[in-house]
């Protein structure tokens, strides 16, 4: 759970930094744009084969690596000079997290064999990567505030150090035979890359500009060449038949919207408070108190409402008032009353927590012991990457016409989040099991 928390931590705590590392690095919308997608498409595009090898060397090894990668990175990112060492360090600290994070729901997987045993574990799992993300703006606004926004990565060190100090004490993990894809981890990247690139790029140089017409077609390419050498090889860090399971593919495609609408919303009320309103980085931070405590406490019941409703139930009532949230924010202007923007955000904190740990034990559920790194893996990969695109969109439609934030934008990103989670909402009423 802490190795879960510090690695989520990090994407919202830097949200509430990028005004300051602009000022700092002379960086515009598109290098703040990148410094967020760069984290997080290296932790979609890797956790595919980063699941594989949490099977392969053991969870708890994998685990150790991916942590230690993290801290090196961050102290990397901390020291960087310029903006474009600081998006190459963001690269490695993805890269890790992507490890990290199947390694860390692996172990959970093989310490408690009991469904609902492993249920209650996953919801407190989940918590600690809810709490942090609803956390990190405060503590990247009082960091950023207090210490300047380096802070913000330096405070992973001893972080990194306690976990593996804590480490030594976990028994040996089983390991499994494991073959390394290498072409399917080349075309993900490039297919993930060149959709970010596509996006963020389109609205700064046009949609029909030729560098953002090739990246898509990198990217439509690449993703059919990921079908083809996955569907190949003998062991595929995607074995394609997990797919064609309902209990999988739907959880997947929810875990992408969800993330979508939460990452998109923490990073458009991030330059909101700040650009909009011209709140500090504290204010702003302090604004996400409310979001933080009301995440907490929906986290814990979301279990409990499923042993006794069902998960189905819960993942489609979550979606949907995760639905509300984005039409909740359409009103969102630069004199809108504190109070009512804090109580607009209400169903933001409720929507996500209430889907994320129904969703999770039901696809743990789904797939046996030994897939478990793949499976979160995958799970994982879906949820970053619709966080990547949410931030490539927001970025690509807040950025006014003079360089200030646009509202018209924003409106237009949330419209197009809504309509999504209504999307995966119908699909997970009609094909998930109740139970």
């Amino acid at each position: 759970m802490l190795g879960f928390t510090v690695i989520t931590i990090d994407v919202s705590a830097v949200n509430i930094a990028l005004p300051a590392i602009g000022k700092s690095l002379n960086g515009g919308m598109t290098g703040l744009q990148w410094v967020v997608d760069a984290y997080t498409l290296m932790f979609a595009a890797l956790m595919l084969s980063a699941g594989a090898l949490a099977d392969r060397a053991g969870a708890r090894r994998a685990y150790a690596w991916g942590v230690a990668l993290f801290t090196l990175a961050s102290l990397g990112c901390a020291l960087a000079p310029g903006i474009g060492v600081l998006i190459g360090a963001r690269v490695a600290q993805g890269g890790a997290a992507a490890v990290v994070m199947p390694a860390s729901l692996a172990l959970i997987r093989q310490a408690y064999e009991d469904a609902r045993a492993r249920a209650r574990a996953i919801a407190l799992w989940t918590v600690g990567g809810s709490v942090a993300m609803a956390a990190g703006p405060v503590l990247g606004g009082l960091l950023t505030e207090s210490a300047g926004w380096r802070a913000v990565f330096l405070i992973n060190l001893p972080v990194g150090a306690v976990i593996l100090g804590l480490l030594v004490r976990v028994p040996r993990s089983a390991s499994r035979p494991a073959a390394v894809d290498g072409g399917g981890q080349l075309t993900a990247v490039l297919a993930l890359a060149g959709l970010a690139f596509a996006v963020i790029e389109g609205g700064h140089l046009g949609w029909t500009s030729g560098p953002v017409l090739l990246a898509a077609a990198l990217a439509v390419a690449s993703g059919f060449a990921f079908r083809a050498v996955e569907a190949r090889h003998r062991q595929p860090m995607v074995p394609l038949g997990m797919l064609t399971d309902h209990r999988v593919a739907v959880p997947l495609a929810v875990g992408f919207a969800v993330n979508a609408a939460f990452y998109g919303g923490i990073f458009l009320l991030g330059l909101y408070y700040q650009q909009l309103r011209g709140m500090s980085g504290i204010a702003a931070g302090l604004m996400f108190v409310p979001m933080s405590a009301v995440v907490t406490a929906t986290n814990l019941v979301s279990p409990r409402l499923s042993e006794r409703i069902g998960r189905r139930p819960v993942i489609v009532a979550g979606q949907l008032i995760f639905t509300g949230a984005m039409l909740a924010m359409l009103p969102l202007a630069a004199h809108t009353p504190v109070w009512l923007v804090l109580v607009l955000l209400l169903p933001l904190s409720v929507g996500g927590a209430l889907v994320v740990p129904a969703l999770t034990a039901l696809l743990m559920d789904a797939v046996p012991g030994e897939r478990a790194g793949t499976a979160s893996g995958l799970l994982n990969s879906f949820r970053q990457t619709g966080g990547a695109l949410a931030v490539a969109l927001f970025g690509s439609l807040l950025s006014g016409p003079v360089g200030g934030f646009s509202l018209p934008g924003m409106r237009i990103g949330l419209l197009a989040v809504a309509a999504l989670l209504l999307a995966t909402a119908a699909l997970s009423r009609l094909l998930l099991p109740r139970g």
